[in-house]
């Protein structure tokens, strides 16, 4: 079995779902919209530029899932997949997870994002597993804090070799050998030299750079 692996945003959808949970908040009054709105800006200008300060992003993006219960989320994330990510679907990307899907690959994606925000992209996208941040919860509340390693850069690489450990258990019975992974940013270049095949998506000009420089496959998903 072997394993192919996929960043989600502005690679298996055409934009930034983090991003567009912001958007969504600042166009549902939840937020204060100007300064919510400059700031989730800002912070995706620095995440573009490889130069985004992690912490500091998952103590603000975290903190609106805080005011809210678990139906309340739910209710919220299923209008936010109709008015954010259902025009961010690829054709393309649904084609080729299903052509990994028969040439019997496992599918993985793993995102930055917060794993609210990407649990039920990843379902509808029906792949086999979703390694994301995880934000943490008690008593059924989130907290606003996280648990563990943030999955971002090098964080990549650290939560993929934790859960290799248990990987059995979550139906993949392989290893590392002849692994795939898809990605269109730079930050995703600690993750991407691991790999056996690192193919470029639609790459941002400092990953389309480093791709051409190293020949790795560049592809395009919504060309």
């Amino acid at each position: 079995m072997r394993l192919a692996i996929f960043d989600l945003d502005n690679t298996l959808i055409a934009g930034d779902s983090d991003h567009a949970w912001g958007e969504f908040l600042v166009d549902n009054n939840i937020v204060d919209k100007d300064k919510y709105k400059q700031a989730n800006d800002r912070f995706y200008a620095d995440y573009e530029r490889g130069e985004l300060d992690i912490d500091a992003y998952l103590k603000f993006s975290l903190a609106p899932l805080t005011q809210f219960n678990a139906d309340q989320l739910g209710k919220l994330h299923q209008q936010f997949m109709l008015d954010k990510i259902d025009p961010m679907r690829l054709t393309k990307a649904e084609q080729l997870l299903q052509q990994h899907r028969a040439q019997g690959d496992y599918l993985l994606i793993i995102t930055s994002t917060n794993r609210f925000i990407t649990q039920p992209i990843a379902d509808s996208l029906k792949v086999d597993h979703i390694l994301a941040t995880e934000a943490e919860i008690i008593d059924g509340l989130y907290t606003g804090n996280i648990i563990g390693t943030p999955c971002y850069q090098a964080g990549k690489i650290t939560r993929l070799q934790q859960w290799l450990t248990q990987a059995e258990s979550f139906g993949f019975s392989g290893d590392m050998e002849g692994c795939l992974f898809y990605s269109d940013s730079i930050n995703d270049l600690p993750l991407m030299q691991q790999v056996d095949n690192p193919i470029a998506v639609d790459p941002d000009s400092a990953l389309k750079q480093h791709a051409k420089d190293k020949h790795w496959k560049i592809i395009s998903l919504r060309n």
